[in-house]
């Protein structure tokens, strides 16, 4: 039997290398993958029913990926945060909010569907912004997170880059919420894999060699993500789609993974987390 091995966060572009680049990963051991929204420069977002047509994207070329590339992909779909800065300077911040919160009910939907297993990504830009923008991102996210607990879906989160108190902030958030810690799933996680320091809240870790060799001295509750852009503009940003695969192929020859690591990471905790059967 094969060992599963999945890329936890990956963007496949209209404009990109999409199906090509999941050959690539295919190529170099990858099985399965999460599929997260991304916006696209075909669909310009101006109120609510944008993000359907924008989502739309998304499951179609997850579609088309599962017919011709054998990579399980699931997706998962949720409006962008960033997105609240030009849609405020548009339209006022008031309105921004409004469309953005109407994106998490059109992602809900797409879920309850079944064209996705998960909302995200979602929460706050990662840049710097003023207080009253973090204010809005964060009513928006805790949006979300009530959408999600309504479906009982996982989420997952984009932020500025994140600490333990960070982990412990967003955790309580979920609590208001009714989601389960567990649920939230934090995207470009540094190895915040002891429970003390990821607050219950669930790390999927860049899978550089540094960070993913302390997150296995932790523990095995973490998922590992490459991120890849499929961006023509910045080719393998952030990471190759083949990292993970290579990674963790290269981590058991020397002894740093082993088939049970794999085990765990690759198919117990998505199975967990995001409900899917991982074969």
């Amino acid at each position: 039997m094969r060992i599963p091995i999945l890329d936890n966060h990956i963007h496949l572009q209209p404009s990109g290398r999409n199906l090509d680049a999941l050959r690539e990963f295919r190529k170099a051991g990858g099985t399965h993958a999460i599929l997260v929204h991304l916006p696209y420069d075909e669909v310009e977002v101006v109120d609510e029913l944008s993000f359907e047509r924008s989502f739309d994207i998304t499951v179609n070329i997850a579609n088309k990926a599962r017919k011709e590339v054998d990579v399980d992909l699931h997706v998962v779909v949720g409006p962008y945060p960033a997105l609240l800065i030009p849609l405020a300077e548009r339209y006022g911040l008031k309105r921004a909010v409004e469309i953005m919160k109407g994106g998490m009910e059109i992602a809900q939907k797409f879920v309850r569907e079944q064209k996705a297993i998960g909302i995200g990504e979602i929460g706050r830009p990662h840049f710097t912004i003023d207080e009253e923008i973090l204010r809005a991102s964060n009513d928006i996210l805790l949006y979300g997170m009530e959408l999600a607990a309504e479906i009982d879906c996982p989420v997952i989160l984009h932020t500025e880059s994140v600490t333990p108190e960070t982990m412990k902030e967003i955790a309580s958030m979920a609590d208001v919420a009714g989601l389960k810690r567990e649920n939230v799933v934090k995207h470009y996680c540094p190895p915040l894999v002891l429970p003390e320091e990821n607050h219950g809240l669930f790390p999927s870790v860049l899978a550089s060699r540094e960070a993913i060799k302390e997150a296995i001295r932790k523990g095995r509750r973490f998922f590992m993500e490459t991120d890849y852009l499929d961006d023509p503009s910045r080719p393998g940003a952030v990471m190759a789609i083949t990292t993970v695969p290579k990674r963790c192929h290269s981590f058991l020859q020397s002894g740093v993974f082993t088939e049970d690591d794999l085990w765990q990471i690759h198919k117990e905790n998505p199975e967990r987390i995001y409900g899917i059967t991982v074969e």
